[in-house]
Parts: structure tokens; sequence; C-alpha cells
């Protein structure tokens, strides 16, 4: 039964990550918690292998249709590299109230980058670098933290600043999430055996199909009524995480 439940869970974050191109781990975290009773530092854990695997998929198909910034996505990975690895060392020795804490406010932010309306015309133009730092910094420690690769605050300053188009945004944001993934979880080292397998296996086997294949189907459909409905998802979960780390 569990393993059904984690084929199920598996299936709605691929369909997540492969349509929007970022949200999977905030999902995957507190599916972990409030699902399968994982702590906050497993769960974290956990979630990085279950996002890597399912945005490393969906690249596929985006890199056939040249929708992938190489080039920019491996920038921002590295300038975010220190922030990343130095709180994935320092990520097992926090509370549970932080962690808990600091990703429903993550949450809170995320929903509402969601909300905000993005260019639809213009020029593309390059990250200056001011912003690509900043951006970089700070997606590489919530990716380390709480187990975040990030995507959607890459995707509003690819989109929304610099006038990338959306289907390009999404491809770069899953490429970002992969590898920031990869660095976090091996930073994670300490707390693998930890962490029971089974469910993020199954999680991550079907997230892997499931967003193959709705990235394949992106560019077809307008994103504008799943965003909006998956914020209202991300601010209920932040209520819900802010309650149980102060409250229940």
């Amino acid at each position: 039964m569990l393993i059904i439940e984690g084929l199920i869970a598996g299936a709605l974050i691929g369909s997540v990550l492969g349509f929007i191109g970022a949200g999977g781990a905030m999902l995957s975290v507190p599916i972990l918690i409030y699902v399968f009773d994982f702590s906050a530092s497993h769960a974290t854990t956990a979630a990085l292998a279950v996002v890597l695997l399912a945005a490393a998929s969906g690249l596929i198909p985006k890199f056939k249709s040249k929708d992938v910034l190489i080039k920019e996505a491996l920038v921002i990975c590295l300038l975010g590299l220190t922030t990343n690895i130095s709180t994935s060392l320092i990520a097992d020795q926090l509370s549970e109230r932080f962690i808990l804490t600091g990703f429903s406010l993550v949450l809170l932010v995320a929903g509402s980058s969601m909300l905000i309306k993005p260019f639809t015309s213009g020029l593309e133009r390059k990250m200056p670098a001011w912003a690509l730092i900043l951006v970089s910094l700070v997606i590489g420690c919530m990716t380390g933290l709480f187990g975040i690769g990030g995507g959607f605050l890459a995707i509003p300053v690819l989109v929304l600043f610099f006038r990338v188009p959306q289907n390009k945004a999404a491809g770069t944001s899953l490429l970002i999430i992969t590898v920031n993934s990869i660095i976090a979880f091996l930073g994670h080292y300490k707390i693998w055996s930890e962490v029971n397998w089974k469910v993020p296996i199954a999680m991550a086997v079907s997230a892997v199909v499931i967003s193959q294949l709705a990235s394949g189907k992106s560019a077809g459909v307008s994103p504008t009524i799943l965003k909006r409905a998956f914020a209202v998802l991300l601010f209920t979960i932040s209520a819900i995480t802010l309650l149980n780390a102060w409250i229940f």
C-alpha cells in the first residue's frame, strides 16, 4: 500500500515539474512529512533524490526542443555553489521547527511568484551580474536547507525581468533544479543511511515517467490556470506547515 501511495504521489510531483518547470520539492517535502511520517530532515533529503530524477527526466524533451539555456543555468548553479554546499552540510543540525518554518515561508514566496503575470512579448535579454549572483545564492541556500531546487525563483526572473519565453524558462529551470539537487543531495550524505528509501524510490519512478510525458505536452497547455491552482495549494500547505511547527 505504501508503494502504491508513493507512485500516486510521484505522479503528482512529476506533473507539476513537467507542466510548470518548478515546484516538485515543494510538494515532495510535505507529502513525505504528512503522508508518510518522515521527519523534516529526512523528508528534505529524500525529496532531493525524487526531484532531481524527475527534473532530469523532464529535461529530455526540453533539450530536444532546444528550450534549455545551458550557459545561464550552469552559471546560476556555480554561483550558488557556496551557499548550497554550506547549508547542505549543516542541515542535519537544524531543528525541526526551524526547517518547517523556513520551508513554509518559502512556500508563501513561491505561491506569490506563481500569481505574477509574466511578459508575453519582447526580445530575450541576458541576466545582469547583480541579479544573477543574488538569485544564485538564494537558490543555493534554499536547495541546501529545504531540498528545494529553486525553479520558482529562476522562472520569474527569466520571464518577468528578462523576457525569456515561458517554455524556455521552464526548460532552463529543470536544468537548474537537477544540478542543484545533485549537489545538495551529496551534501546530505550523513542522513542517507537514516532514510527509508522504499517510498522515495516509488515516488521517483512515477515522477520520472509522468514528468517526461508532461514536459513534452507543456508547450501546448496554458500555464495560467495551473499556476493559480498551484499557488492556492502552496498557500494551504504553508499554513498547515506553520501550524504544525508552532502549535501542534
